[in-house]
């Protein structure tokens, strides 16, 4: 399981029993949109090659309020 937790400076995450920070500059190149519009979907599919993905896309932004 893979565990994102948010922020507005970056993704930290949890993939496989590894920790390691995706920051905001490093997510919004590898998606080509501004972090705020980004998905926690997208991010998830940065992190694993076929990720589970189960209910409705949430921005960054809708995360971060």
């Amino acid at each position: 399981m893979t565990v994102l937790s948010f922020d507005e400076h970056g993704v930290d995450v949890v993939y496989e029993g590894t920790e390691f920070r995706l920051e905001k500059v490093l997510i919004e190149e590898a998606t080509g949109k501004n972090y705020p519009d980004v998905t926690d979907h997208e991010v998830l599919k940065i992190v694993e090659e076929e990720p589970s993905l189960s209910g409705e896309p949430r921005r960054i932004k809708e995360l971060l309020d």
